[in-house]
C-alpha cells in the first residue's frame, strides 16, 4: 500500500512539473464556490505614483468617531475612474475600497 501511494505521489509531481512548462511561471489554480467573494480592502491614498496609479496603504476602520488606522506597507493601485494616459488628480488622504483584479489592485474614485 505504501508503494502505491509513492507511485501516485510521483505521478502528481510529474504532472505538475509538466504543466509548469519551460517558462517556469508555476502552476495557477482558482477555486470558486457558492458564496465565494472578491477580496477587498479599505485603503488610504498616500501619493501619486504615475498616470492613474497611486501609492496606497490598507486601513482598519474602527468605531464611529475614530480615524481609520493604517496597517501594512504601501502598495500600488490603479484608479479606474481616471484616464490611463494623463496624470491622476486624486488628493492624498482620500479613502477608497480597493479590489484585487488579476494581478492588479484597483479602485474607483471619481475626481
Amino acid at each position: 500500500m505504501g508503494n502505491g501511494a509513492n507511485i501516485s505521489n510521483s505521478r502528481e509531481i510529474l504532472e505538475r512539473l509538466s504543466r509548469q512548462g519551460s517558462v517556469g511561471t508555476g502552476e495557477t489554480s482558482v477555486v470558486t464556490s457558492p458564496g465565494a467573494r472578491v477580496a477587498a480592502w479599505a485603503v488610504k491614498v498616500k501619493s501619486l505614483s504615475s498616470y492613474n496609479v497611486y501609492n496606497v496603504r490598507a486601513v482598519v476602520i474602527g468605531d464611529a468617531g475614530t480615524l481609520p488606522v493604517e496597517i501594512g506597507g504601501q502598495m500600488e493601485a490603479v484608479n479606474m475612474a481616471e484616464s490611463f494616459l494623463e496624470d491622476g488628480q486624486l488628493s492624498a488622504g482620500t479613502y477608497a475600497i480597493m479590489f484585487r483584479v488579476g494581478d492588479k489592485n484597483v479602485f474607483y474614485v471619481p475626481v
